[in-house]
């Protein structure tokens, strides 16, 4: 009888790792090369961790040393941040919240990332679990990796220290191979002070500061920064207008979950050195990375430093 059971288990396990395998395209990127040839070598991989963005939540530890966060959008019409870290691992991330379904296709562009969260609704979780990346939960992560702050309220303070999740960074080859290559601007572009994003129920205002050549960041109104005070900054903000809907998950509410969709291609704003570069994203399969380009067909680099994501509504 046991060894019955475990045969079907071993069967579901199989079924579905290779519908998320073909959902993802992990059999090949758009250029017709394997994952494994075109992934860029790496001391580790790149570590990306779910933050929470309600109000409770703030201020959030460890967004200053991300190089990429994303801001997705999530039940209710709120925001999440995906903070990601390939060229050094800070002591302390918080507060740790759940996965959701876009984080998969998300991260698939990543050379087999780690992903901390704090859980997932049980129907999500044999997806996770089949998806290509290493999965960390306070259930099943190294001792002393996860720790509660005795001072916030539950469920804003859970926080991980990256360092005892893994030892090696990823390298900023890593961020390259999804897209993220340094550069110099292209000519043109709209000069400007500041610009907000907006979420069904939450906003991102970016203000330009010349003096520190970083754009400072306000979320619902109120400064970015860390526990200590230091400004929360991003050297390039790019909107990535993108398709979100309904996913086939709930959250305890009964609100669904969105499921915001970054395969394919749409419209692109790009913020760096003072100005405004309108232009276009393109991913064409879950392994491969994206592209930004202005119309014209031009490389949209972005400038050296933290970058911020906005994946809003097109």
């Amino acid at each position: 009888m046991e060894r019955s059971v475990r045969k079907r288990k071993a069967a579901l396990g199989t079924v579905l790792a290779v519908v998320l395998a073909t959902l993802l395209g992990a059999c090949s990127d758009d250029s017709g090369t394997s994952p494994e040839e075109s992934a860029t070598p790496s001391a580790g991989p790149v570590l990306a961790v779910k933050i929470d963005n309600a109000p409770q939540a703030r201020p959030q530890t460890g967004l200053g040393a991300a190089d990429v966060v994303y801001a997705e959008q999530v039940e209710a019409g709120l925001s999440r941040l995906m903070a990601l870290y390939a060229t050094r691992l800070p002591d302390s991330v918080g507060p740790v919240r759940s996965a959701r379904e876009s984080d998969l296709e998300l991260l698939a562009q990543f050379p087999d990332p780690t992903l901390v969260f704090s859980g997932a609704q049980s129907k999500l979780l044999p997806l996770i679990e089949a998806a290509p990346l290493r999965p960390v939960t306070p259930g099943s992560a190294p001792a002393g990796a996860f720790v509660r702050d005795q001072e916030r309220t539950a469920p804003y303070n859970l926080y991980v220290r990256p360092q005892r999740v893994q030892k090696d960074t990823a390298g900023a080859k890593a961020l390259e191979r999804a897209g993220f290559r340094t550069g110099p601007p292209p000519g043109g572009g709209e000069a400007v002070t500041e610009r907000t994003v907006r979420f069904p129920s939450a906003r991102f205002t970016f203000t330009w500061s010349a003096d520190r050549g970083r754009w400072q960041i306000a979320m619902d109104g109120r400064r970015a920064v860390e526990p200590d005070g230091t400004a929360v900054t991003a050297a390039t903000v790019v909107v990535q207008r993108v398709e979100i809907r309904e996913s086939q998950f709930q959250d305890f509410m009964g609100n669904n979950s969105p499921l915001t969709v970054t395969v394919g291609s749409g419209s692109a704003e790009v913020l760096r050195d003072g100005r405004a570069f309108p232009g276009e994203w393109k991913r064409a399969s879950a392994r491969g990375g994206t592209t930004f380009t202005t119309p014209d067909g031009d490389p949209l680099n972005i400038a050296n430093g933290p970058v911020w994501v906005m994946l809003v509504a097109s």
